[in-house]
């Protein structure tokens, strides 16, 4: 077992050891996950304009499994689960909403690009220190998020067609982002489930 590995079980019940080692089980959801971020990445990066419906539709299938995503990570994080449950929900219902208005969804994410791009920014800087004391990778997520405050500024001062282009950009990257953050966190989880036996 590593340090990092030692730390986030240093203080850990038998109950909670027990829980992380039950959770470790299912690695390979982070893993089949991220690489379907990746896959999706990929598709998206190469749409044209006359794929707005489709991007709108991924940004709610998107949204919908980040949601689900920290819906079980809060079940980790004991001290923050609130914080994450409500995020978790809030981009669930964001993200049907999403797939049922795919086109007014592409339109209005142009419009507030800017505001979202915050708003991620603030969620993967958030996200990086929660996890400072148990994930190596930790940093990944700082840097993501402070890359994408830089953005925020620069969508909220951009015209229409700058905004649906920087918004396809958005959602490529980060479901790049997403897909290797999931992936290496899938490589940690079954390590720490693999120290516990």
């Amino acid at each position: 077992m590593n340090q990092t590995d030692d730390a986030l079980l240093a203080g850990a019940t038998p109950a909670e050891r027990e829980a992380v080692k039950q959770l470790s089980a299912f690695w390979w959801v982070w893993l089949v996950i991220g690489a379907i971020w990746i896959v999706a990445a990929l598709v998206i990066l190469q749409f044209s304009e006359s794929s707005f419906k489709l991007i709108g539709v991924l940004i709610g299938a998107m949204f919908i499994a980040a949601g689900v995503q920290y819906m079980a990570i809060s079940t980790l994080m004991p001290k923050w689960r609130w914080v994450y449950l409500l995020l978790g929900a809030l981009l669930i219902v964001w993200g049907v909403v999403a797939i049922f208005n795919p086109v007014n969804t592409f339109n209005e994410f142009a419009d507030i690009l800017g505001f979202i791009f915050l708003l991620v920014s603030f969620i993967f800087i958030f996200q990086a220190f929660a996890e400072r004391d148990h994930n190596d990778l930790w940093w990944l997520g700082l840097v993501s998020g402070v890359l994408m405050l830089a953005v925020a500024f620069i969508a909220a001062g951009s015209d229409v067609d700058v905004k649906a282009n920087l918004l396809v950009l958005f959602v490529g990257f980060w479901a790049l982002m997403s897909g290797v953050i999931d992936l290496m966190r899938a490589f940690q989880l079954h390590r720490v489930g693999q120290n516990l036996e």
